[in-house]
């Protein structure tokens, strides 16, 4: 089992404001949710920030939104992540080399949530689309850009997952095997990078959280009872800090990171 990140000593390494000047950082799931809001918050932090999703229109927004904010200019990558393939992510690997010759760290946060629905009756399509952006994506992209994050002086990477994942909940299908999968497939990372790199890997369970995707889960359940993906999100510009790398391998539960620091229940 993933060992949960000890909030007090994540605490005491905390930095509250730390910044992202000169660092190049690639956000999966960035056109809404909490991608959304990460991107949106590493820009202002002064990160170069590679927006990666499937939906360009809003992607165009996220960018537009970085700009006006005063952050430096971000990279669109419109990309559907069920028809991408390893060599497709070599070549966005060689791409980020070209154009920045670095990547300080890499957020695994899109995901497909797929049926609710048992696996007797599951529909297949479903299952291979959800596999292939939680997972196999997952896989791609890491492999293709682990030799740029190693070259960074603290390369990063943090991993968005769920309690479902990790806890048997039935009727949640694909999405709970691949988060399941993506436990198992960041704990071997771990272990991997252990003594072999300097680069870290976190993962974050954001829990409930006041986005689409949890309104399709949940359509009965008032959104006004979960925090926001702003709030959310600072529990994964945390896991891409220097600091985050003191805890590789483990996973830290965003809701319990925000009652730490205050801001859940917002006040």
């Amino acid at each position: 089992m993933t060992p949960t990140v000890d909030l007090a000593k994540a605490l005491n390494a905390r930095n509250p404001d730390p910044s992202f000047e000169n660092k190049v950082i690639l956000v999966t799931g960035a056109s809404r949710g909490i991608g959304k809001s990460l991107a949106i918050s590493l820009g202002q932090r002064g990160a170069t920030v590679i927006l990666m999703a499937r939906n360009e229109e809003a992607l165009n927004t996220v960018y537009d939104q970085i700009v006006e904010a005063g952050g430096p200019t971000p990279v669109i990558v419109a990309t559907d992540f069920t028809n991408l393939t390893a060599e497709g992510a070599r070549e966005l690997a060689e791409q980020i080399g070209e154009t920045f010759g670095r990547l300080d760290g890499l957020a695994h946060v899109g995901a497909l949530l797929g049926g609710r629905e048992p696996i007797q009756t599951h529909r297949p399509a479903q299952w291979a689309d959800v596999m292939a952006v939680n997972l196999n994506a997952v896989f791609y992209l890491t492999q293709a850009l682990l030799p740029w994050l190693d070259q960074s002086p603290a390369g990063r990477i943090v991993m968005a997952t769920s309690s479902v994942g990790y806890e048997v909940n039935p009727y949640w299908g694909a999405y709970a095997v691949s988060k399941a999968g993506l436990e198992m497939f960041t704990a071997m990372l771990a272990e991997e990078l252990d003594t072999t790199s300097a680069t870290r890997v976190l993962t974050v369970n954001p829990g409930g959280t006041r986005t689409a995707m949890r309104a399709e889960a949940k359509p009965g359940e008032d959104p006004a009872s979960l925090p926001s993906p702003d709030l959310v999100a600072e529990s994964f510009v945390f896991g891409l800090t220097e600091e985050a790398g003191e805890f590789h391998g483990q996973r830290l539960n965003a809701r319990e990171w925000m009652a730490s620091v205050g801001t859940w229940p917002a006040r």
